[in-house]
C-alpha cells in the first residue's frame, strides 16, 4: 500500500518539474514585465537620477530583492527600459508610403500616435527626459535620429544633405514631443492631433522635400 501511494504523488512533481525545466516559470516573466513596466513609468516620469529601485519595486508591487534578482543595477534596468518599442519605425515607414504630397503632416501624424500610445509612451519619454544627462539615452536619441529616420525616410529624402536634413527633421519630431508630452506647453499640449498634424507638418514638409 505504501509502494503505491508514493508512485501518483511522484508523478505530478516530476512532471511539473520537467514542465519548468530549462525556461522561465510563468509568474517570473510576469514579474519581471511587470518590474520593467514600472521602471519606464517612474523614468518618465522623475528621470533617472530622482528614481531609485525602491520606487520602482514599490511601483511594481514587489519586493526591491526581486528587482536586483532580475535586473542587477539600476544602470542595466535603465538600459532596458530606454527599449522603443518597433510600432515607431513601422509608422514612420507606413506615412513615407505614397509619394511627397503631404509627407509632413503623414509624419507628423505617425509620429504623434506613437507618442498617444499609452503603451510606446513611457519608453519614449524615459529617453527623451534622460537624454541630456545620461549618455545611453542620449546615444538612444540619436539611433532614433540617424537611425529609425533614415531608415524610414530613406526613399524620400535625398540628395548630398540627405542625413544633414534626416537629422532636421528628427529634431522638429523630438521638439514637437518634448514641448507637447513633457514640458505640457500650452495651447500646443491640449491642441487636437488634426491641428497640430496640419500646422506642423508644413515645416517637416518644407524639410523633406527641400523646397520653400
Amino acid at each position: 500500500m505504501t509502494g503505491q501511494a508514493a508512485g501518483p504523488a511522484a508523478g505530478p512533481a516530476a512532471g511539473q518539474a520537467t514542465k519548468h525545466a530549462g525556461g522561465r516559470r510563468p509568474g517570473e516573466t510576469r514579474t519581471r514585465e511587470a518590474i520593467l513596466t514600472a521602471a519606464r513609468v517612474c523614468f518618465a516620469e522623475r528621470g533617472f537620477d530622482a528614481t531609485s529601485l525602491r520606487r520602482i519595486a514599490e511601483t511594481a508591487g514587489v519586493d526591491q530583492s526581486l528587482v536586483h534578482h532580475f535586473y542587477g543595477t539600476k544602470e542595466n534596468l535603465f538600459l532596458q527600459a530606454l527599449e522603443l518599442p518597433g510600432k515607431i519605425e513601422e509608422a514612420i515607414t507606413a506615412a513615407a508610403q505614397g509619394g511627397l504630397d503631404g509627407i509632413g503632416e503623414r509624419v507628423v501624424r505617425a509620429h504623434l500616435s506613437v507618442w498617444d500610445d499609452v503603451s510606446s509612451r513611457p519608453a519614449l519619454m524615459t529617453m527623451v527626459r534622460s537624454a541630456a544627462i545620461h549618455r545611453a539615452a542620449a546615444a538612444r536619441l540619436r539611433e532614433t535620429a540617424t537611425g529609425i529616420l533614415a531608415r524610414a525616410l530613406g526613399g524620400v529624402i535625398t540628395g548630398e544633405d540627405a542625413m544633414l536634413r534626416t537629422s532636421m527633421v528628427a529634431t522638429q519630431l523630438v521638439g514637437l514631443a518634448m514641448m507637447r508630452y513633457v514640458a505640457h506647453l500650452e495651447p500646443l499640449a491640449s491642441a487636437d492631433t488634426d491641428t497640430v498634424a496640419r500646422h506642423y507638418g508644413r515645416a517637416v514638409q518644407a524639410i523633406v522635400t527641400d523646397r520653400d
